[in-house]
C-alpha cells in the first residue's frame, strides 16, 4: 500500500513541474558591448545611484557598467561636442541641476527578470528639504540590466536624459523632447 501511493505521487509531481515551468518571453536580448553590474533591475539602479552619491561625478567611463550601450554612446558623444558640454556639467541623471543627497529606487515589478525587456522604476530623490521623483528606464541588454534613460519627472519640464543630449536620429525611448526655450 505504501509503494502504490508513492508511485502515484512521483508522476504527479513531475507532471505538475512540467506544467509550471515558465519559458522566457525573450530568449535573446541582444549583445552587450561593455561590462555590466550584477543584479536585477532595481538592484542595478540602486547601485548606480549609490555610486553617483559616493563619487559625485559625471565620468561616463566610470558609469559605463551601469549604462546601456546606446545611452553610453549618446552621453559620450554629447560630452565631446562643445555645443552640448553644458549638459555634462550639470547632472544629466536627475531633473535637478545638482546631485541629490539621497536616492531610493522603488522595487521592480513582479515580472521575472528574464521575461521583460524594459522596466521603468521610480526613484525618490532628496536634497536638503527638497524631495522629487524621477523615473529610470532599465533594459535587459545581453545578460545584464542597464539604465537606458532617466525621465525627468521632478524638474521644470517633462523630458529625459536621452532627449537632453541632441542627436541626429530619433530617440529610442518614448520620452518627451525638451522645449526649444529650455536651457539647463
Amino acid at each position: 500500500m505504501r509503494y502504490s501511493k508513492l508511485s502515484l505521487l512521483i508522476p504527479c509531481s513531475l507532471l505538475l513541474n512540467a506544467c509550471t515551468t515558465v519559458t522566457p518571453a525573450y530568449k535573446d536580448n541582444g549583445p552587450r558591448i561593455g561590462a555590466c553590474v550584477e543584479g536585477g533591475p532595481d538592484r542595478v539602479a540602486q547601485q548606480f545611484y549609490d555610486y553617483r552619491l559616493q563619487n559625485r561625478s559625471n565620468d561616463i567611463a566610470a558609469l559605463r557598467p551601469f549604462l546601456s550601450d546606446n545611452l553610453a554612446k549618446l552621453l559620450t558623444d554629447a560630452s565631446r561636442d562643445t555645443e552640448h558640454r553644458q549638459l555634462m556639467s550639470s547632472d544629466p541623471f536627475s531633473s535637478r541641476a545638482t546631485l541629490p543627497d539621497s536616492a531610493n529606487v522603488a522595487s521592480a515589478s513582479t515580472i521575472p527578470n528574464r521575461d521583460a525587456r524594459n522596466i521603468p522604476l521610480r526613484v525618490a530623490l532628496k536634497q536638503g528639504d527638497q524631495n522629487w521623483q524621477d523615473e529610470v528606464l532599465m533594459i535587459h541588454e545581453g545578460p545584464c540590466w542597464a539604465i537606458d534613460d532617466v525621465r525627468y519627472l521632478g524638474g521644470k519640464c517633462p523630458c529625459s536624459c536621452r532627449h537632453a543630449a541632441p542627436v541626429d536620429r530619433k530617440p529610442l525611448t518614448g520620452g518627451i523632447p525638451l522645449p526649444q526655450s529650455y536651457h539647463p
